[in-house]
């Protein structure tokens, strides 16, 4: 039934946002769907079948689950890169990488992590191991890239003796890897699509660090419909998005349907976490000089977010330390700017109530506080901000707006709430755990609106919706990550089907 439009779902039971409105909201019932969208909702039995049905045999309802921050190229193509993530120091790394065949005549490692390595990347170390072919290992947060000799003069940068680039140069090396011929690119595209709609995805905002109209306009001339997409504009194209007229909500240009659209201007204002950049108050252990990196001043940040504005683009601020989350609300305090900070992942505790004072929403990921946990507790542990404040920010009215930040963490809404909600994994203890949030805030903030603007079902919602096959509202931990879907239905049409 993948393709064909649902006019009836039967025998679901609502376990997301719009059960509260139900009479008994414990007990199966039917939906009528018409023009994409829910027409009826009554207990099951009490209204006519119509037209294809979906059966949901006692299965639990929610509306459809977004990502709100992916890149969607770079994450599409780590299935054929060699994955890092287990890797426990630099010299395992290289070992790791000298055994790989090269595809294109190069290696492309991801999703390393070596802040808590116990040697350092060098230069030397990576040549000794992988020779004269071309060598990337590109860091989890995509902030640093360490490469050989032989990848320095591929790409004319001049060698560094940690073999690391950090922050744009390294951004500049991921565009170029990323940049594969469309063909190649648009069939990993749509591959990861129908993947993520087996998880229950039906959109996701794309942030690829590149011009991504085009793109977008040609995967949909060439019949791409498996999610809604909201697609980011960077600072170096921002004068070309003005000049052709981009301004966010609008179809990308040639479409028939809505479902691609244009999204927010994004603006990278600090470093990261795992790359000792990320700009925060107090210095880095042992980095006495070292309090990370301002990428953008506030003044240019300012002069940015105003030009978008008055264009009609939404912004989408990047800010993990502190000090970038304090000068991306002041930035957003003096241009009237609306949209998100992105990953909000290091908050001054005074900061934390701006968000909704401002209306801006935090985008945030939460998988990462549990991919960095080790990492926060031993690079920020004098830092006196909250890191990874979830519960402080969803407290003080904030609009949570939950993602992966793709390749960084897997595109799985279920893995982000189910680290939202346990703040574990793996078994250990709850990290910080008074930073949770209630399963209803966690699937609210899974969805296109966010945690205080949810999707609901209800008679005229959009019929963006997922089937599971148990209730996530009393699933542990475990089961929420191995979360089965039964079926998505984008505007009423099966996306998936298992």
């Amino acid at each position: 039934m993948i393709g064909e439009n649902a006019d009836f779902v039967r025998a679901v039971r609502v376990a997301g946002p719009g059960r509260e409105f139900l009479p008994t909201p414990d007990e199966p019932v039917d939906l009528v769907l018409a023009g994409g969208r829910i027409l009826d909702i009554a207990p099951t039995g009490n209204l006519r079948p119509r037209g294809h049905v979906v059966d949901g045999d006692g299965g639990w309802l929610l509306p459809g689950l977004w990502d709100h921050h992916v890149h969607v190229v770079q994450w599409a193509l780590t299935a054929d890169r060699v994955a890092l993530g287990g890797v426990g120091s630099a010299r395992e790394a290289a070992t790791l990488m000298s055994g790989i065949a090269a595809s294109d005549d190069r290696r492309i490692g991801v999703g390393f992590r070596d802040g808590l390595w116990p040697d350092e990347p060098t230069l030397a170390l990576l040549d000794a191991t992988t020779g004269e072919v071309p060598t990337y290992l590109v860091n989890a947060d995509v902030h640093s890239v360490w490469m050989n000799s032989a990848a320095f003069r591929r790409e004319g940068f001049e060698p560094t003796a940690s073999g690391v680039l950090r922050e744009e140069d390294a951004f500049e090396i991921s565009r170029r890897l990323n940049a594969v011929d469309a063909e190649r690119g648009d069939r990993a595209v749509e591959r990861m699509a129908r993947a993520a709609a087996a998880r229950g995805l039906v959109g996701l905002v794309d942030l690829d660090m590149t011009w991504n109209d085009e793109p977008w306009q040609r995967r949909v001339a060439r019949g791409f419909d498996a999610l809604r997409v909201s697609y980011g504009t960077y600072p170096q194209d921002l004068d070309r998005a003005i000049a052709e007229g981009l301004r966010t909500g609008d179809p990308v240009r040639g479409a028939t349907t809505g479902l691609v659209r244009v999204g927010p201007l994004k603006a990278i204002t600090d470093g990261s976490l795992g790359t000792r950049t990320a700009a925060c108050a107090h210095h880095y252990p042992g980095e006495v000089d070292n309090h990370g990196l301002l990428t953008i001043p506030p003044d240019e940040l300012v002069d940015l977010m105003t030009r978008a504005t008055a264009a009609g683009l939404e912004c989408a601020i990047h800010a993990i330390g502190d000090v970038a989350n304090a000068y991306a609300l002041d930035a957003y305090a003096r241009t009237g700017a609306v949209g998100t900070i992105e990953h909000a992942q290091l908050v001054a505790h005074a900061d934390i109530p701006r968000f909704a004072r401002l209306g801006v929403s935090a985008s945030v990921q939460p998988e990462h506080a549990l991919d960095d946990r080790d990492m926060t507790d031993a690079i920020w542990a004098q830092q006196s901000a909250q890191p990874y404040p979830l519960r402080a920010l969803a407290d003080s009215g904030a609009n949570l707006l939950f993602g992966s930040d793709a390749p960084v963490a897997p595109l799985d809404p279920w893995a982000a709430i189910a680290s939202a909600v346990f703040r574990t994994r793996d078994g250990r203890d709850a990290w910080q755990p008074h930073q949770r949030v209630d399963i209803d805030t966690a699937i609210a903030a899974s969805t296109a609106g966010g945690s205080t603007s949810a999707s609901e079902i209800a008679p005229g919602a959009r019929a963006d919706l997922v089937i599971v096959e148990a209730d996530p509202r009393t699933a542990d931990e475990r089961a929420l990550r191995a979360m089965s879907v039964r079926t998505t239905l984008l505007a009423g049409r099966v996306t998936h089907a298992s």
